[in-house]
């Protein structure tokens, strides 16, 4: 039966779809084999004519909107892709909403006391109507008895079933797509909609947000470009989560950039650099930061909520973006072929020369245009468009910094239409290749090297058996170890 409803779903969805003519969308025809040429003309017969307006990347995301919170989460992830969609595709997706109808206080309210284990009246003094909607959860005004302004989220009834409902028809249409497409086979339809069903079902813990939240709260006061607000742990459980109030208003009003006294560009800067500090000197970043999670208010402060999509990064990855910003920014297109090699993003048996000659390509046509035309989220995407020519293998962290990269220039160019993205960045970019390519860095490095090497005494090579063999083949690691140690610490003093 649960096989019958999935596929029944799956119907359901491909006629929506269909609808709004984002199955086989038209602007693709030329593309198509002459079978699917013709099985999209008849679909196109059957789409509406107000849900055929706009871009395809438009029309899909309207679509995905009223099929509940899988689709939508689908539709979020898709936009981090725009290496294989394109980037104006991934831009339409980026700014899926999934607003809904409220559900009723008087449910809300139910929810928190069998979740908190206490009358709501007990844990607030004042427990408003809500204020917004989503696919999986509603946030309602509300006050603590210390005075204190709280957004409480609260999931809605019975989502959890509706997103295990769903999650089979989306495994059932991934594998279809799978087993009959070879095509889409470089896609993993399988390993993708696993991604999709398991980051959604991490949204519907709201502990794990919390403990997100608390986490970039710590990061984000590091250096002040951004903050947000605190988590109310008393008020928070799994289908329940209480922050402070957001100060100032949220950036998708159209009302908020009006507000007396406030600095536009420093508010822009503060965009670009806030997300900049979290990943490169962090390692961990908000990775939804489009207007409808940022509050503002005047002169220029930043307050990021929902924290349901947060993205990390290794030391790895965190130099790969600082050396090939600064490359780029220096147009030393050697050094950011030769990053890529190091990292081992393409394959040792490719040309470095000739993969410079490709980065040449991306970014010489960005120097010498006016600053409100360059993209720094674009030249990532042109970048790994060409990497894919090496056989350079994509990681999942760096899609998701991508399309971050993309959203938060969005935002900051509609902030300031003016705004000089390459400027904003340099101080944050500088500041870490001073801290962590410098002399001083190196051999910090390098002593950790050598503590590493001396960590490895207890446990000598697997084909040393006897004590004897044991204690003479710890010396040459002792030895390595500690010459590398000491001779770190003497070029670290000298240095310092």
């Amino acid at each position: 039966m649960a096989g019958i409803a999935a596929f029944g779903r799956l119907v359901g969805a491909g006629w929506r779809l269909a609808r709004h003519d984002a199955l086989l969308p038209r602007e693709f025809e030329h593309f198509y084999p002459p079978a699917l040429r013709t099985a999209g003309g008849f679909l196109r017969l059957f789409a509406g004519g107000a849900a055929r307006r706009g871009r395809p990347g438009e029309r899909l995301a309207r679509a995905l909107e009223g099929l509940g919170p899988v689709a939508i989460k689908l539709g979020q992830l898709l936009s981090t892709r725009g290496d294989i969609f394109g980037a104006e595709f991934a831009e339409d997706l980026s700014h899926l909403k999934d607003r809904l109808p409220p559900f009723p206080t008087a449910l809300a309210r139910a929810e928190i006391e069998r979740e908190l284990g206490k009358p709501v009246d007990a844990i607030f003094a004042r427990f408003g109507e809500p204020v917004g909607a989503a696919s999986l959860a509603q946030a309602h005004d509300a006050q603590m008895p210390d005075g204190r302004r709280v957004a409480v989220k609260v999931l809605r009834p019975g989502v959890e079933q509706r997103v295990e409902a769903d999650s089979e028809a989306l495994r059932l249409a991934a594998a279809l797509v799978e087993d009959r497409v070879p095509l889409a086979r470089r896609l993993e339809p399988r390993a993708f909609a696993a991604t999709v069903i398991r980051a959604t079902l991490l949204e519907l813990d709201l502990r794990m947000e919390a403990a997100g939240a608390d986490e970039l709260r710590e990061v984000m006061a590091a250096d002040g470009y951004m903050q947000a607000p605190k988590v109310v742990w008393e008020a928070a459980g799994k289908r329940v989560l209480a922050l402070e109030w957001a100060p100032g208003m949220p950036l998708s009003d159209p009302a908020s950039l009006d507000q007396p006294g406030l600095d536009r560009k420093a508010l822009a800067n503060n965009v670009i650099r806030g997300f900049l500090a979290q990943a490169m000197d962090h390692g961990v970043f908000h990775a939804d930061l489009h207007e409808g999670n940022l509050f503002v208010a005047a002169p220029d402060t930043l307050t990021a909520v929902d924290f349901g999509i947060i993205g990390r990064l290794g030391r790895a990855e965190r130099r790969y973006l600082a050396e090939i910003l600064w490359g780029f920014l220096q147009r030393d297109y050697m050094r950011v072929a030769q990053v890529h090699f190091d990292a081992g993003y393409v394959p040792a048996g490719q040309d470095v020369a000739a993969f410079a000659q490709a980065l040449r390509a991306v970014g010489e046509p960005v120097f010498g245009r006016p600053v409100s035309e360059v993209s720094m989220g674009r030249l990532l995407t042109q970048l790994f468009e060409i990497t894919a020519l090496f056989e350079m293998r994509l990681q999942p962290q760096l899609v998701l910094l991508q399309k971050t990269q993309l959203t938060v220039e969005g935002v900051a160019r509609r902030i300031d239409p003016e705004h000089d993205i390459w400027a904003a960045s340099d101080p944050v970019v500088r500041r870490w290749i001073a801290r962590e390519l410098s002399p001083k860095a190196r051999v910090e490095r390098l002593v950790e090297e050598g503590l590493t090497a001396l960590r490895r005494l207890a446990e000598p090579p697997a084909v040393v058996v006897t004590p004897a063999v044991k204690a003479s083949a710890r010396w040459p690691w002792f030895l390595a170890g500690a010459a590398v140690a000491a001779a770190a610490a003497w070029l670290t003093l000298l240095i310092s």
